[in-house]
């Protein structure tokens, strides 16, 4: 089993910062992928941004030259730098990562979630 734990989140002003991190722990063989989504109200899960193994990032159109993703393979950890947040970024944020464990099987992952408020 794998867990993950996301933490970062917050209240923001308008043009603020934040930086999210996700850390992966337990039956870990190799990561694939690891990412992040969000969920704003009413609304579906939608993708921000995705980084590979091999450091190959994917991000959303709205956020590209905003958000950053970044891992640290040696401690399982994806971060998010969210800069210049505008009021339409506020959802729940939302780590996923694609694991094989131990036992070589490959699954998805989910955290459990950290608020994003951007708001004067």
């Amino acid at each position: 089993q794998v867990q993950l734990v996301e933490s970062g989140g917050g209240l923001v002003q308008p043009g603020g910062s934040l930086r999210l991190s996700c850390a992966a722990s337990g039956s870990i063989f190799r990561i694939e992928a690891m990412g992040w989504y969000r969920q704003a109200p009413g609304k579906q899960r939608d993708l921000v941004a995705t980084i590979i193994s091999g450091g190959m990032t994917n991000y959303e159109d709205s956020v590209k030259g905003r958000f950053t993703i970044s891992r640290d393979n040696a401690k399982n950890t994806v971060y998010l730098q969210m800069n210049n947040l505008k009021p339409e970024d506020t959802a729940v944020y939302y780590c996923n990562a694609h694991v094989t464990s131990t036992a070589r099987s490959t699954v998805s992952y989910w955290g459990q979630g950290t608020q994003v408020t951007v708001s004067s």
